[in-house]
């Protein structure tokens, strides 16, 4: 591998598996998908879209768990391979909110990212619309609330592992209240994950139709020696709705709103019956990615139509070498 990887990445035992046989593919699909199918837990028949990382030897994961009621809730989950999953039936309970913010209408889109010695969840909150809550927690035991990261509305809330020029940093796609039919990537900055400022447009939405309703960050971003390699959903209206496919570009690492590169095809769409029938059809929903830094080895999970929980692979090197 030639690509240097940054932070703690060192997973040899994450999922893997080998590019299929007379494949050329970038990305390849787990050839056992769904890793999550539908009705996991009593409470919710489907989990999708949500954030896993390691953990004291494991996995854990903040999981989108759509009630039978069809409300989206946080679930907290572990595994000790990141395939089999142990999802608590009952939705995570935020401690020490602020008043405003007790009551939780709904809550989905999580992703969990650790800065220093705490790990942190952004989700799509709802406060008078979506916007972006955060949470922090050591122990995956209690989760302490803070404040929102913006006024309504916003979604797809990415936090980076590392403080960049002494400040949090933080991707988000400014919407509406309703499927937003628009959206570019900004990145903003807080000194105290509290007041967020110094707004900046990253990237907006691409010339290819793949891409050309709507972007938004997906997994952490992942630090290396050319850059912040970040995964995001790109999104074409139809005829028949809206399709999203998984594209990806490399930020600059000390000004993460400069794209020092962008791949003009998408790296992922919907193909295969999980993704094409669900929920929400043709949906890939980039959002969780572990790295093994020493073999470049990623695994990223998705949601697939809105319904169940897929993964793919591909390493480090591949992605910088069809971005460069």
């Amino acid at each position: 591998m030639s690509v240097q990887i940054f932070g703690e990445q060192n997973l040899p035992d994450m999922p893997w598996e080998e590019r299929p046989s007379g494949s050329n593919e970038p990305v390849w699909r787990y050839s056992a998908n769904p890793v999550i199918a539908r009705n996991p837990i009593p409470s919710a028949p489907t989990v999708y879209n949500s954030a896993i990382v390691p953990y004291e030897g494991g996995y854990v994961g903040v999981f989108r768990a759509d009630h039978k009621c069809n409300m989206p809730y946080l679930h907290f989950g572990r595994s000790a391979d990141a395939l089999n999953w142990d999802i608590d039936d009952d939705p995570i309970q935020f401690e020490g909110a602020p008043e405003a913010l007790r009551h939780i209408e709904y809550a989905y889109d999580p992703r969990v990212c650790k800065i220093e010695d705490t790990y942190y969840v952004s989700w799509c909150n709802h406060y008078h619309g979506p916007t972006i809550g955060l949470a922090s927690t050591k122990d995956f035991k209690t989760f302490t609330q803070l404040e929102n990261a913006f006024l309504p509305y916003n979604r797809n809330g990415v936090l980076f592992p590392r403080k960049i020029n002494g400040n949090f940093a933080l991707l988000s796609r400014p919407s509406d209240a309703g499927h937003t039919p628009f959206g570019d990537i900004y990145l903003s900055e807080s000194p105290d994950m509290c007041f967020w400022g110094k707004h900046r447009y990253v990237m907006g939405v691409g010339e290819k139709w793949w891409e050309a309703v709507k972007i938004g960050a997906g997994p952490v971003p992942i630090e290396t020696s050319e850059g912040w390699l970040v995964f995001y959903h790109g999104v074409i209206g139809t005829c028949n709705g809206f399709i999203y496919s998984m594209g990806v570009a490399l930020l600059d690492r000390d000004n993460p709103s400069k794209v020092l590169a962008r791949l003009q095809e998408p790296l992922l769409c919907p193909e295969m019956d999980y993704e094409v029938t669900g929920k929400v059809s043709n949906v890939i929903f980039p959002c969780a990615a572990l790295c093994d830094a020493k073999s470049g080895r990623l695994a990223i999970y998705y949601g697939a139509a809105d319904t169940v929980t897929a993964l793919c692979f591909t390493t480090v090197d591949e992605m910088i070498s069809l971005l460069k």
